[in-house]
């Protein structure tokens, strides 16, 4: 999905970790990438300049591979001009609302949708002069061979970019005021459980180390190229930024809460109440801040 980062605050499923509600989550994914927007159109422009002169005729067609509610796909219309972008998602809910986003935003003659499962089900796509995907790999068993398959629908001098990795979403400083200080760090160290755990129930799931250049390597791709990009809010937050850091730590709560002790569960309890002066809602120090790595290789 593009939605963000690692197993942090930051990052939405529901409460199968296997098998997450996607369509639930739908409106929440579309507020998050809408939120990170700056963050993926500094990805999108390196993306149009490491593309530009490699595919011969220039990027006429774009694949988002888990695409999600098509807030990227979108983006990237945008940052290509001359080419058709095909949003790729396994949930129909998802695309119906990328579909809608395209014709809000006047793209509905470019942007199309394709559902289809990651990696198995992406033999009708076609070739594509980019292919673009964000966090939707780890939610695929065997990593490596999920990006051989992407690699597989690459026009000669193609170009995949994967946004997988980087920094998890801070909101937090140090000492909160309220509970041990810390409680930011703890909650990355329970989050990092949480996926470790999701990751070891996929189907088909391959325990190795999480080398994305070496898996566009291993898939025949040549000239990697790496590069992070920084989303930085500070403080203080807006009313819609503040509510999505409610939102994000409430979800954490319920997902991997037990994981955390009794004091930093009032914390967080304090923290998502909109009503308490320490909480997100009414503190004037919660900022954000995220960091994501964009990972490429061309055909």
């Amino acid at each position: 999905m593009s939605d963000h980062d690692r197993p942090g605050p930051g990052h939405h499923h529901g409460h199968d970790s296997v098998h997450p509600d996607w369509e639930m989550l739908g409106p929440d994914l579309e507020r998050g990438a809408e939120l990170y927007t700056p963050l993926y159109e500094q990805a999108a422009s390196w993306l149009r300049e490491a593309a530009t002169g490699a595919a011969p005729g220039g990027v006429r067609r774009v694949l988002d591979i888990g695409s999600g509610p098509g807030v990227v796909s979108c983006l990237l219309a945008r940052a290509f001009p001359d080419a058709e972008v095909v949003a790729v998602d396994a949930t129909g809910a998802l695309l119906e609302r990328a579909r809608d986003r395209a014709a809000r935003l006047g793209l509905a003659d470019r942007v199309h949708t394709q559902l289809a499962e990651v990696p198995d089900g992406l033999d009708a796509l076609g070739g594509a002069d980019l292919i673009w995907s964000s966090k939707a790999l780890h939610h695929v068993g065997d990593q490596r061979a999920a990006v051989a398959a992407l690699a597989g629908h690459l026009r000669p001098g193609g170009l995949l970019a994967l946004a997988e990795g980087g920094l998890t979403p801070r909101f937090l400083p140090r000492d909160l005021g309220i509970g041990r200080p810390g409680l930011q760090s703890r909650l990355d160290a329970a989050g990092e459980e949480w996926f470790s755990e999701m990751r070891a129930a996929l189907p088909d799931t391959v325990d190795e180390t999480e080398d994305w250049p070496a898996f566009l390597a291993d898939a025949g791709l040549r000239a990697p190229g790496t590069r992070s990009f920084l989303l930085d809010l500070p403080a203080p937050l807006s009313a819609d930024v503040r509510a999505y850091v409610v939102t994000t730590l409430s979800r954490a709560r319920d997902m991997y809460g037990d994981r955390l002790d009794e004091d930093d569960r009032t914390a967080l309890a304090r923290l998502t109440d909109p009503e308490d002066a320490a909480g997100i809602t009414r503190r004037p120090d919660a900022f954000f801040l995220s960091v994501q790595t964009v990972h490429t290789a061309r055909a």
